[in-house]
């Protein structure tokens, strides 16, 4: 239930958790785990999303030292296993959430995935991440071989909801969750044979601190902003085809809000990667994350008829999708060197955990019928979100001022 990536591993973790993620909310609150609130099916989904960050400093750790295969080989055998289990659970039984979270534990190993483009690319990174995550490449940029034998996050993510949706509503959950894990085990053994980091030669261990990362300003400004990113971003994966229901559009159409909002990707995660080579990261992630508010915000109008919900899911993807693809490219820009990109992901990673892991229970909460206060939380967190990113930009820019000396001023 998060963000794009370079390799099939975090796309299909994230893909089969975040961009369905709104298939299984709707499935198991009108069939599935119907004894059960939303607000407390959300937990399912907020701890996938919490317990895949809350590692991610170590494992950005062991990414930096070389452990790269390591993480990826254990992360994913474990995480196959955990979806072949989740099959077999019954309605209305605790296996369910106890599956789902275990994948998920499993899964974090492998988020380092994210750090690869940043190996092979230093100049058009952003750009790179875009046309790796949406499943289509320029050889003109083509300088890492896993940029042409990947699949794209965008590109899947508009095949498998429509695969689910069909699947569990016609066949039952483990014929849908034993087709969609035999997909991404095949998915698993291509990254693990094709994917490979780039490590500097000769590279000297890192000597900055952790004190040091915690105390950079335009980097934990940015890493602040991420919190509110995490308990406004993905309310409408979790809820818009529920919402969709609720509100009296016709199935087919609430069926297809997620595929809806994975094709608005494939244009959300090109454009503003391309943007960004003109303008840079932080002059295009700041609108993205303004647009996203909007888009959640416009879910307040309660009349809001098929076509209404249409273009909210397609504008919705793009955003979303935008912020996935630049937000790497971002952070690596806030690294001094390329070596840190792992550790200073991790943390970001570890920090909004605890946010990710009561956003989507809370928003369910405050649900309470029409959604009213659910999405103004929501897209109120994403507008202060674009104000911290704001201020990350003002403090980043003041540090690279000549007149600063570049060393920027720390907490």
């Amino acid at each position: 239930m998060h963000m794009g990536t370079t390799s099939p591993f975090p796309f299909s973790f994230r893909l089969y958790l975040n961009y369905i993620g709104s298939v299984y909310q709707d499935f198991y609150c009108r069939q599935f785990m119907t004894k059960n609130s939303p607000a407390e099916i959300a937990w399912i989904g907020s701890c996938q999303i919490a317990l895949q960050f809350l590692l991610g400093f170590p494992v950005g750790k062991a990414f930096d030292a070389g452990y790269f295969h390591h993480l990826m080989i254990v992360g994913s055998l474990i995480y196959c296993f955990s979806l072949w289990m989740l099959s077999l659970a019954k309605p209305n039984q605790s296996s369910s959430p106890r599956a789902s979270v275990w994948a998920s534990v499993w899964a974090s190993p492998s988020s380092p995935a994210l750090g690869v483009a940043s190996h092979h690319f230093s100049r058009r990174r952003g750009l790179a991440i875009g046309i790796i995550t949406t499943g289509r490449f320029n050889l003109n940029f083509v300088r890492a071989r896993i940029l042409s034998r990947m699949k794209g996050a965008s590109i899947g993510g508009i095949i498998f909801p429509i695969m689910l949706n069909n699947l569990l509503f016609r066949h039952g959950f483990a014929v849908g969750v034993r087709a969609t894990a035999a997909l991404i085990s095949g998915l698993l053994l291509l990254a693990n044979l094709l994917m490979s980091p780039r490590y500097p030669k000769n590279q000297p261990v890192s000597k900055t601190s952790l004190r040091s990362t915690l105390t950079d300003l335009p980097y934990m400004t940015f890493v602040i902003s991420g919190i509110f990113i995490m308990l406004g971003l993905f309310y409408p994966i979790f809820y818009l085809q529920l919402y969709a229901m609720k509100q009296g559009i016709p199935e087919e159409i609430a069926f297809d809000t997620i595929t809806l909002i994975n094709t608005g990707g494939v244009v959300g995660r090109l454009a503003p990667s391309f943007l960004a080579l003109r303008i840079g990261n932080f002059n295009v992630i700041i609108p993205i994350v303004f647009c996203a508010a909007a888009c959640v915000l416009a879910m307040l109008a309660f009349t809001l008829k098929s076509g209404g919900i249409i273009v909210i899911s397609l504008l919705y993807g793009a955003m979303n999708a935008g912020y996935v693809s630049i937000s790497p490219a971002l952070m690596a820009d806030l690294s001094n060197d390329r070596s840190e990109v792992g550790i200073r992901m991790g943390i970001w990673f570890t920090i909004t955990a605890a946010a990710a892991l009561g956003g989507q229970p809370l928003s369910g909460a405050l649900i309470m019928g029409n959604f009213r206060w659910s999405t103004i939380f929501s897209g109120l967190c994403l507008v202060f979100a674009g104000l911290l990113s704001i201020l990350s930009q003002f403090l980043f820019l003041r540090r690279k001022n000549p007149r600063d000396g570049g060393h920027g001023r720390r907490f």
